[in-house]
């Protein structure tokens, strides 16, 4: 089985393979693999040369926007200042116009100097150095061939790269674990020293060589991590640990943020200094020749090796784990763990890694310990949701005015100006929110994300955005005048209503001003202004937005008229009649009357958070490409269908919501699993959905909970699962746990009659 071939973005490129260390834990010169005898010491000018081409060849084959170099060993600095500025200076000369150069090199420190780091200072090579903890910690193998620490001169160059003119260097330090070693020990030496990062390291092992473990435990390298993380936390979390890092981003649904777990295709090269193309260096550790591939920069691309079928089988994500980690809820974190440590001789890599306890517990550990943390408020709390939302609206809406800002559009940076001052004082800014944070202003807000840059697409986006700033200054009752464009003869003011001012066809501008409980419309070309009195009154030439229902239940505001309600995938109704609306109104009590009865919790966060419903001309009730608090109301149907409808809507609304704005589950693929319902094989994400749906519909009518207990076993075993996915189905238990369900469907419709 192979994948599409994926570019590579990170080389290792080794000018050295020597070193001038004895470390007994080196997987280049300890392990399997003894290539090195046979390298050169230092790497050739026609290795640096053909290195640099085959780099810039790459990018530009790939169109790749930058690429990253990591200077290795050996030990790097031994082949010298003028044979790394000769790297330097060609790899940075064969990228210039074609891709962005990011230089590293990875050092054990020893030889490091004001030298050196003026080079790097040069051109920018980022520094990591390599330290294992405390002197007691480092020399336990970091040591020079005679015994003699190598503590004192790492620790200088440390407090060298420390210094302000290098400070812009430091990429902080790279510790390999000992679990001999006090983990709070070594942790508070390394942060002691304040890099940018650290970088755990499990040792390279594997199931014919695995890892020490002196009392045999089978999750000693998980305990001597938690043990660290523990007093990471204590101290803030102020420092990044990479590793750390990586599984709470996975457990959110995030990218992980290291080779040695997750599932992210691999998209790194080796060079040794002899020109020869390599797979990763871990490799070695295998077994002789693991790393290998038969190319060389001489004869063959980049791409030549990204089909090699070692490189493929490390990009096939998921299908590429053993059956085992395929069934483990924790592969999304983990990955299966690095490559290498997979090993066996009898069957190669098809197997979990040799630290697969260590590291089942320590992502399970770490997401017991940071759910609170990480997770989204707005699963459990309604209003969370809502803010949420609004936030992601303002998010979109920045993201607009970078865009439309750039052209030098005068009516989007007029409208964005007058937003400002709207939002300066607290009545403005709250309406603003109120405007901004609608339903259909995110159908607004994507649609033109959509769109190609042209002046017409800016004109409107403008016309859009000051209208919502026109409805805010009205709400607020400000003091400000704002330019509004109109068209077809009609001003929409959102959540305020619309204003025929002109004949069908015609366009212009006008300007907004509050005026008492209403507002003005002036039309600078004809000099004519409208004065309408009350926002919520209908008067000739407006038309509000109207609330109906109330009697038995909450008023919701009637969405007839927004220009961006057309977002169901089915036609709305064009603006209702008084009697249309008022026979809605009705409806809708006698199907709240039923929800309050039968679901009240559902029914009380639904009036909380429900601010616009849209009837629609065909189809039934449904929620579209909107942000939260929206509904598009389906025709026919008598008061117990209208019930379920909405009921089903309003979950089916909030699910999308929640997607919008938080991770439920993770986003870089998901597999296929069975629903109990119909037995058909979905994604994830369906059938988490179609479970929301029928846990809400069912406390309303019990026949849709068929099925829904083994749906949520399906789901919380699932590895697409994130931690705000978690507490979402910790939820759904409850909603369960606290359910009137037990009597039969017949039952309760008795109750309801």
């Amino acid at each position: 089985m192979t994948g599409p071939l994926v570019p590579f973005r990170e080389v290792v490129l080794k000018v050295h393979s020597r070193c001038d260390l004895a470390c007994d834990h080196c997987y280049i010169y300890e392990h399997a693999d003894q290539s090195w005898r046979t390298r050169p010491k230092s790497i050739s000018d026609e290795a640096i040369s053909w290195t640099a081409r085959r780099l810039a060849e790459h990018a530009s084959e790939h169109a790749l926007d930058s690429m990253s170099v990591i200077l290795h060993g050996g030990e790097p600095l031994l082949a010298g200042p003028a044979r790394l500025r000769r790297v330097c200076e060609e790899l940075t000369s064969a990228l210039t116009g074609i891709a962005e150069l990011d230089l590293r090199i990875h050092t054990n420190g020893v030889q490091l100097s004001p030298r050196y780091l003026d080079l790097f200072d040069e051109f920018d090579v980022k520094v990591g150095i390599s330290l294992d903890g405390d002197r007691a910690a480092n020399d336990r193998h970091r040591v020079f061939a005679n015994g003699r620490s190598s503590h004192p001169l790492v620790l200088g160059a440390v407090e060298l790269l420390r210094q302000d003119r290098y400070r812009h260097l430091d990429l902080g330090l790279l510790c390999t674990i000992d679990i001999r070693n006090d983990p709070v020990a070594v942790f508070d030496a390394l942060a002691e020293l304040d890099p940018p990062q650290i970088d755990f390291l499990l040792p390279h092992a594997t199931w014919d060589e695995p890892p020490l473990r002196p009392d045999g435990s089978p999750t000693a390298y998980a305990d001597w991590l938690l043990a660290a993380f523990d007093r990471w936390t204590e101290q803030g979390q102020k420092l990044p640990v990479r590793l750390f890092s990586s599984v709470m981003s996975t457990l959110s649904g995030g990218p992980s943020l290291t080779e040695s777990l997750g599932l992210a295709p691999t998209d790194l090269v080796v060079i040794e200094t002899d020109g020869q193309l390599e797979q990763v260096d871990s490799l070695k550790s295998a077994y002789e020749g693991a790393a290998a591939t038969g190319f060389d920069v001489f004869s063959h691309s980049f791409d030549d090796v990204a089909a090699h079928p070692g490189v493929q089988a490390r990009q096939l994500g998921l299908a590429g784990v053993s059956e085992t980690c395929r069934a483990c809820p924790v592969v999304r974190s983990c990955g299966g763990g690095l490559y290498t440590h997979r090993y066996r001789t009898s069957n190669g890599f098809d197997n979990p890694s040799v630290y697969c306890s260590d590291l089942a517990t320590l992502v399970r550990a770490i997401e017991e310990r940071t759910a609170a943390s990480i997770g989204s408020p707005a699963v459990t709390e309604p209003t969370a949701l809502v803010e949420a939302g609004q936030d992601l609206n303002r998010t979109l809406l920045a993201a607009l005015h970078d865009r439309f800002g750039a052209l030098g559009h005068a009516g989007w940076d007029e409208a964005w100006e007058l937003a400002a001052r709207t939002e300066r004082t607290e009545r403005g800014a709250a309406a603003l929110d109120q405007v901004i944070g609608h339903p259909y202003a995110r159908t607004w807000l994507l649609g033109v994300q959509r769109m190609p840059d042209d002046r017409a697409q800016a004109d409107r986006a403008a016309g859009r955005l000051a209208a919502s700033v026109a409805a805010a200054v009205v709400r607020a009752g400000l003091e400000l005048t704002v330019p509004v464009r109109f068209e077809d003869g009609r001003l929409f003011l959102p959540t305020l209503g619309e204003a025929r001012i002109g004949e069908p066809g015609e366009q212009g501008t006008v300007v907004v001003r509050a005026a008492g409980e209403g507002f003005l419309v002036h039309k600078e070309d004809r000099g004519g202004t409208m004065r309408i009195v009350g926002t919520d009154t209908e008067e000739p030439g407006w038309f509000p937005l109207r609330r109906v229902g109330g009697d038995d239940g909450p008023r919701f505001v009637l969405d007839d008229l927004d220009p961006y309600r057309d977002c169901f995938g089915t036609p709305v109704a064009s603006r209702l009649t008084p009697q249309e609306a008022d026979a809605w109104g009705v409806r809708l009590d006698s199907a709240w009357r039923l929800l309050r009865r039968t679901v009240p919790e559902q029914a009380a966060e639904a009036a909380r958070t429900m601010v616009a419903l849209t009837p629609l001309a065909s189809g039934t009730t449904r929620a579209g490409e909107h942000g939260y608090g929206a509904l598009g109301l389906g025709v026919g149907g008598g008061d117990e269908e209208l019930a379920l409808a909405l009921l089903r809507g309003f979950r089916e609304a909030k699910f999308m919501a929640l997607v919008g704005v938080t991770d439920l589950f993770a986003a870089d693929g998901e597999w296929e699993h069975k629903t109990p319902w119909s037995h058909e094989s979905v994604p994830f994400s369906r059938l988490l959905s179609e479970t929301f749906q029928r846990v809400g519909t069912g406390l309303f009518e019990p026949r849709f909970l068929d099925g829904v207990q083994q749906a949520l076993d399906t789901l919380e075993s699932a590895p697409e699962l994130t931690v705000d996915g978690t507490r979402l189905l910790a939820g759904l238990r409850k909603e369960l746990a606290g359910s009137p369900c037990a009597s039969s469907g017949e039952e309760q419709l008795q109750e309801r009659s």
